[in-house]
């Protein structure tokens, strides 16, 4: 048995005793003294926040209001005040930017008089507060008050909601705090730039049993947190789209005795240190598995994007058990963990009636020979409707674990569905990928079965649209990636420049060059990557499957070596002694330098992937060129526009 382990290097506990009533202010400062986190209590609680010496959040208040308008924060007591510093080291079972995650951290806990408190945490890369309650029965939080009052009219990056049903994949409106009314708002990850400083991400963490945060405006310099109310009705459209009717007068209902969200400011000086936290991980629940060892990241052979097209064949392409013994014997050949079977292999609404042409038992029993894990695609409502009998299903047949889609809301009663699967996954050995999904909040670090999830703008959008575009492409590692694992499903082999690129549903192509897909893997993190196009394109691409058949989904360090949002990006990441990097630019051609002086000693071979001298022109255009380089050389390389550089490095 493979148990979670937990590095503790130091820990320190400083304990300071009394009562006071109104006008204290308390801190926590970040372990580098570089950001500080201050609380006010007077007749409310506000919390302010600087960095290095430059104030970034001007006094904002919060609370918790509950039934019988029982605010917690009005006219606050203060009962104790306990400090303490921890520097842990973490080692997750799946490693998404590194082997090893330094948690170093300031605490500062509140209690206050009346069965609540404050808890505030300072790390050199961001802060976080929450709120926890100590009450008997369960409560009713009727609201919530997280405000963030910012110190001037700074730009944001606003991914702007029309309501709470959505799948969180909306464009990032870039606007002014001041442009931001309080008829907008928007999902988190949002990014705000402080003019003349940092960046500051605002987002949650260790979201259970309670409503996801959204972020409104008031046409002045703050943003407010905004919450779906508990769904009383909901009115099923379909098979998956489930709005909800009816809400109640309060934001949950749960125990009295709990932890809240935490409310989480990331602030980074440089854009790459963006793609470098880990604090929404280090802030979640721990894990709660005693066994891991199950768990395996991987490829994915994917069907549904590249229509079934597979060509070359003597049989019908489409959803029937000859084309999925192709998608097996390729995923097989190149050593792909797994396929999935996405939707159309069972009757929508019943996950029991599989549809004409599918065997499933003779697909588990060839994909099992071949040492190849099968992932079925299901509608959330349909799962959870069947849930004790489809379980036992996927797991008599051997799935590898489960594509659930289409919640498209974090209410409290969504968001606990998605740890009833968690769980549910877990318990049977099953890993689970969420599309139509809301941002990630840690849920993977106590369920690293939570292998990826969507709440992303991904691949599929070019099927019908422009919107997964080169601009979009380098604004996700910066925002929404900083949330966690992100499934945007790359690896188009049709490639085009805007000027010849179409829309085709069942014919479809990518936005940018070929090496900008490829380079998407380096770039985009997600334990479970997908492979998107047609197994017959790919076996036509010999020379690009050499490098996707190899890149690693996991890793054991990341380095980002240069960086810009909405721009461009260059990270090198190592799984073990291998390095791997990925440059990508958006629609403007640019030249950017890899200092290799992250390498050990001695000279290393070297695989480029580079646009090819036409890929402004054509796509699909690249150039593989081999080389040696060594810690002390810089290399120039170009990137077309919509352009990508990938390389693997021994």
């Amino acid at each position: 048995m493979i148990r979670y382990k937990l590095v503790v290097l130091a820990s320190v506990v400083l304990l300071s005793f009394g009562i006071v009533s109104f006008g204290r202010e308390y801190e926590v400062a970040s372990p580098d003294k570089n950001l500080v986190l201050k609380v006010d209590v007077e007749q409310k609680i506000n919390y302010s926040l600087s960095y290095k010496s430059k104030q970034l959040i001007e006094p904002s208040p919060i609370s918790l209001t509950l039934s019988g308008n029982r605010i917690l924060g009005a006219n606050p007591e203060v009962a104790d005040v306990k400090h303490r510093s921890v520097d842990e080291q973490i080692i997750p079972p799946v490693r998404i930017k590194s082997k090893v995650i330094a948690d170093k951290f300031n605490e500062m806990s509140i209690e206050f008089k009346g069965g609540f408190g404050l808890i505030c945490r300072a790390y050199d890369d961001g802060a976080a507060y929450r709120f926890v309650t100590d009450i008997d029965g369960q409560i009713e939080v009727v609201a919530e008050e997280a405000t963030f009052n910012f110190t001037g009219n700074h730009a944001i990056y606003f991914p702007e909601e029309e309501s709470f049903q959505t799948h969180s994949e909306r464009d990032y409106k870039y606007l002014k705090l001041g442009e931001i009314s309080e008829k907008m708002m928007c999902s988190l990850p949002a990014l705000v730039e402080v003019q003349d400083g940092p960046k500051v991400l605002i987002t949650e963490a260790d979201l259970e049993d309670y409503a996801g945060m959204y972020l409104r405006g008031d046409g002045n310099e703050s943003l407010y947190g905004k919450f779906p109310a508990f769904a009383l009705a909901e009115r099923a459209r379909n098979d998956r789209d489930v709005p909800v009717t009816k809400r109640a007068d309060f934001i949950a209902k749960t125990n009295g005795r709990r932890s809240f969200p935490w409310r989480v400011l990331i602030v980074a000086d440089k854009d790459g240190d963006l793609i470098e936290s880990q604090m929404v991980y280090k802030l979640a629940k721990p894990l709660q598995l005693d066994d891991t060892s199950w768990i395996k990241p991987g490829k994915v052979a994917w069907d549904w994007w590249n229509y079934n097209n597979i060509y070359g064949v003597d049989f019908r392409a489409g959803v029937n058990t000859e084309t999925y013994k192709y998608y097996i014997d390729f995923a097989a050949k190149y050593g792909l963990e797994y396929i999935i079977l996405d939707e159309g292999w069972y009757v929508l609404g019943d996950l029991m009636k599989v549809v004409e042409g599918m065997d499933m038992e003779e697909l588990f029993r060839y994909a099992k020979s071949k040492n190849v894990g099968i992932i079925p695609w299901v509608i959330w409502k349909t799962l959870d409707d069947q849930l004790e009998v489809a379980m036992d299903q996927f797991e008599k047949w051997g799935a590898k674990g489960l594509k659930v889609d289409f919640m498209q809301r974090d209410d409290q009663w969504m968001v606990n569905y998605y740890h009833k699967i968690a769980k549910e996954t877990a318990r049977r050995h099953m890993l689970v990928d969420f599309h139509g999904s809301y941002k990630p909040t840690g849920l993977r670090r106590a369920y690293p079965n939570v292998i990826s999830r969507e709440g992303v703008r991904g691949l599929e959008n070019c099927k019908w649209g422009d919107a997964a575009n080169p601009e979009y492409n380098l604004t996700i590692p910066f925002i929404r990636m900083v949330a966690g694992p992100m499934d945007f499903t790359p690896g188009a082999m049709v490639n085009a420049q805007k000027r010849n690129f179409q829309p085709i549903f069942n014919r479809p192509m990518s936005l940018g060059t070929r090496c900008h897909q490829l380079a998407m893997y380096v770039v985009y993190e997600s334990p479970l990557q997908m492979l998107a196009d047609s197994p017959s394109n790919y076996l036509k691409e010999r020379e690009c499957m050499k490098f996707l058949a190899r890149v690693p989904t996991v890793w054991d360090e990341t380095k980002v070596l240069d960086a810009k949002v909405a721009d461009y990006v260059l990270v090198a990441r190592r799984n073990g002694d291998e390095w791997y990097v990925g440059a990508m630019t958006d629609w403007t051609a640019r030249e950017l330098t890899v200092d290799f002086s992250f390498l050990g000693p001695g000279r290393h071979r070297i695989i480029i992937y580079q646009d090819g001298i036409n890929a402004d022109r054509l796509g699909n255009d690249y150039k593989r060129v081999t080389a040696k380089v060594t810690a002390a050389d810089k290399m120039k390389i170009k990137l077309a526009p919509g352009g990508g550089w990938a390389a693997i490095i021994k």
